[in-house]
């Protein structure tokens, strides 16, 4: 009978936060994954568990999975635990589970704390509805393209960062996004936590006198619809009504189909466009219309 995958999320910070279900799942399974047996192995003595380590991390992730999966195949009950949080968030543990449902092998998460959902919640910014980013990725032009999509971004955004990359990635974003509303989580559920509601700009004023120190979760608000909404009417005004119609004629538009699309691009009645093209327009043009 084939074994089971077990994804157990593990304290962020305190120990307390760990539930009885985790606790029970890491005693009673054969093996336990984990991303730094170094660091979970304090974890796994303070709560007197005794089930045997394995790594499993970033560099091994593909080949490690593999061995995983056949041995749960041969019916290893496996856990997996990261080294903060739950497992597959911003961590191999994805891998892991992509290959189980390949093979067939069943997968189950055991839910807990996640510094995502934790700095969501206390940042003072909109929750129903966000975006998680996790860590900006090294390679230059990767990390501009996201930057990029994430302009006209209407949901609350979170970022993880290290203390030592944080200074370049505030002024990254800030540079890309512009003035916003932000809030700096750092050291959550430790003993120094720290929320702090500030902009990007107090932010940089901040950690240009001091050094910033702990693990942060970085939540942006999310660009107004009615700022976009604003941009995008100015980016029309730019041209003529006419090359404004123009655009839609060479995509295949009729007048008809084309005056109505500018009309809504411009937030006006189509009466008003029809209008405006009669006074710039001949006699041929007329009859068309």
């Amino acid at each position: 009978m084939a074994g089971k995958l077990y994804l157990c999320a593990t304290p962020i910070g305190n120990l307390e936060d760990i539930t009885i279900r985790v606790l029970n799942t890491l005693k009673e399974v054969d093996l336990i994954a984990a991303e730094d047996t170094r660091h979970s192995i304090k974890l796994l003595n303070h709560f007197g568990i005794k089930t045997p380590l394995t790594s499993y991390h970033e560099y091994n992730k593909i080949d490690k999975a593999r061995y995983l999966v056949e041995q749960m195949g041969k019916g290893i009950q496996l856990a997996l635990i990261t080294d903060a949080g739950t497992p597959g968030i911003s961590d191999p543990g994805e891998e892991l589970v992509k290959q189980c449902y390949q093979a067939g092998i069943e997968v189950t998460s055991l839910p807990g704390p996640a510094a995502c959902i934790t700095a969501l919640t206390l940042s003072g910014l909109e929750t129903r509805r966000f975006s998680f980013e996790a860590f900006l990725p090294s390679d230059k032009k990767e990390r501009q393209r996201i930057l990029e999509e994430l302009k006209s971004e209407t949901r609350t955004i979170l970022f993880y960062e290290a203390p030592h990359h944080l200074v370049k990635t505030l002024k990254e974003l800030y540079e890309v996004l512009g003035e916003r509303k932000i809030t700096l989580c750092r050291e959550l559920t430790k003993r120094y936590e720290e929320v702090c509601p500030t902009t990007f700009q107090e932010a940089l004023d901040q950690y240009q006198k001091e050094e910033p120190k702990g693990e942060y979760v970085i939540a942006i608000q999310g660009k107004s619809p009615e700022e976009i909404e604003k941009k995008r009417q100015q980016a029309w005004e730019q041209i003529t009504m006419e090359e404004h119609m123009r655009q839609y004629e060479c995509q295949g538009m009729d007048k008809k189909s084309a005056m109505k699309a500018v009309a809504l691009d411009r937030g006006i009645s189509k009466r008003e466009v029809y209008q405006y093209l009669l006074k710039k327009g001949n006699e041929n043009d007329r009859e068309d219309l």
